[in-house]
């Protein structure tokens, strides 16, 4: 399974309480697509949020965060790791 990392804007003064509920929604839905979405990060001074997750495409990715109402277009496959 491949891991994305996928980057969303407009999240400006957003609180960590928001945040929760937003990745709450993908994974409510998650298995229709494949997808587990592991984390997700925020800054909310500059209105970004972060998201890791594993799925078979980024086009899975993309269309559950879609479905929950946070789209993107920004979705990266994570190819290389190191420890």
């Amino acid at each position: 399974m491949a891991k994305f990392m996928d980057v969303h804007s407009g999240f400006v003064g957003v609180t960590a309480e928001q945040l929760n509920e937003a990745h709450g929604r993908d994974l409510a839905i998650e298995d229709a697509e494949g997808v587990h979405f592991e984390r997700a990060w925020m800054d909310p001074v500059l209105g970004k949020v972060f998201c890791l997750s594993s799925g078979p495409s980024k086009e899975a990715v993309m269309r559950i965060h879609t479905q929950a109402g946070h789209p993107t277009e920004e979705v990266y496959e994570l190819s290389v790791e190191v420890a």
